[in-house]
């Protein structure tokens, strides 16, 4: 949620950011709309209270007259603020200052690119006829069972996944980071205060409106809310979680290539970390997560390149966004494996989280990044390493990791 007071004082400046993000600027102008009648019935109704509190025993015609008109105006008082609680809850965040006005991944930049990317002198596979070989992976069954965009991970694939799982929480433990495994299921405000509900975002997830709860996409989403309506000591912060969870999405529209073995389904499993900082202290811990993310892939040596998505690719919550796109050899092409994102104190504002430092309370900047995506990461070993008679090999740095059968 953005500041009402900045809204006032920029209006042309949250229009055209709100429009760089795709989003009808109008809907600004409907705020202001109802911030300043709800400014005015405010001021009526106090003025009338105040005019009620001087009143004397023998005033007792004024004092019905006060009570009638405020119980005209209060009513209406509080439709007010229910409109301008929904129509400030449809204003996505602004784009942070060093991100590129664009309407669509189209305009997204290619920041930079790691990793040497293999040359086999056999015909590549891709990871589902790899993995039906080898027995790693089964969607036929878990079409028959769970329905389509859902698979089996068998033998092998299990201890790699658990193998990558240990590698991004010791690395994440080492920075700082406690380690959380998170409710799947959280309250559905929860998640509309979060900033992914608006917009078409219930489109991706299953909502359980008997229950008033929704399965969680990323494990950010459940961790972001965790201190709703707290405020931080100053010297705890940045306060980081590293969250293990299966996530949940339902992937309305999607089709094509993508939809072949496992990389794009809807359960799969995620390691995320999540940042509560203060302001200033903000865009350096965006850095942070994503040299994180880097080092993981490095140490995986899974070619990758780091993309800054422009304004029209960003969420509704977010601000400033980084994609890592791993090398996948039978796509011959990057694709989206883990990102970082920066939402100010967008979230923050929604969920009441606060820092206190020496007499001032202020609200927190909140920050994830996915550490290892784990579904399209074994994606990315399997092709990357796999050999010419059709095995993988395990990559060096999740040797200590994986059990030995």
């Amino acid at each position: 949620m953005l500041d009402i007071n900045f809204i006032r004082e920029n209006p042309d400046q949250v229009k055209q950011a709100t429009k760089n993000k795709g989003y009808d600027p109008k809907v600004v102008d409907e705020v202001l709309t109802a911030d300043k009648t709800r400014r005015e019935q405010l001021q009526k109704i106090e003025a009338l209270r105040a005019e009620r509190n001087q009143l004397t025993q023998k005033d007792i015609v004024k004092g019905k007259k006060i009570k009638a008109e405020l119980k005209k105006l209060e009513p209406k008082l509080k439709e007010t603020e229910l409109k301008l609680k929904t129509v400030l809850l449809l204003l996505p965040n602004l784009p942070a200052a060093d991100v590129k006005a664009g309407k669509d991944e189209s305009a997204n930049q290619v920041v930079r690119k790691w990793g040497k990317i293999p040359q086999f002198d056999f015909k590549v596979k891709d990871h589902l006829e790899l993995g039906e070989n080898l027995d790693m992976i089964d969607v036929n069954r878990a079409a028959k069972v769970a329905g389509s965009r859902f698979g089996y991970l068998k033998g092998e694939a299990v201890m790699l996944e658990l193998a990558l799982v240990n590698l991004a929480m010791r690395t994440l433990i080492k920075q700082g980071f406690t380690p959380v495994i998170p409710p799947v299921l959280i309250k559905t405000e929860m998640m509309q205060a979060m900033g992914y509900l608006e917009h078409g975002g219930s489109e991706q997830m299953y909502i359980f409106d008997k229950d008033n709860q929704v399965l969680v996409g990323t494990a950010e989403q459940s961790i972001g809310p965790m201190h709703a309506d707290e405020i931080l000591p100053a010297n705890k912060l940045p306060l980081r979680y590293a969250g293990f969870s299966t996530c949940f999405r339902r992937e309305a529209g999607t089709y094509g290539q993508d939809t072949r073995g496992i990389f794009r389904v809807h359960q799969f499993d995620k390691v995320e970390m999540f940042s509560f900082t203060k302001p200033e202290e903000s865009d350096k811990e965006h850095e942070f997560l994503l040299e994180l993310e880097e080092k993981l892939l490095q140490t995986l040596k899974i070619p990758y390149q780091v993309v800054k998505m422009c304004s029209g690719d960003l969420g509704v919550p977010v601000a400033r966004k980084y994609d890592l796109e791993a090398w996948i050899p039978s796509q011959n092409k990057y694709r989206e494996l883990t990102s970082t994102s920066s939402c100010t104190d967008f979230q923050a504002r929604r969920l009441n989280i606060r820092y206190k430092d020496k007499d001032n309370t202020s609200f927190v900047h909140t920050l994830n990044g996915t550490a290892l995506a784990i579904g399209r990461t074994l994606i990315a070993i399997m092709e990357n390493y796999q050999q010419a008679d059709g095995t993988i090999k395990i990559p060096e740095a999740l040797k200590p990791y994986v059990a030995k059968t």
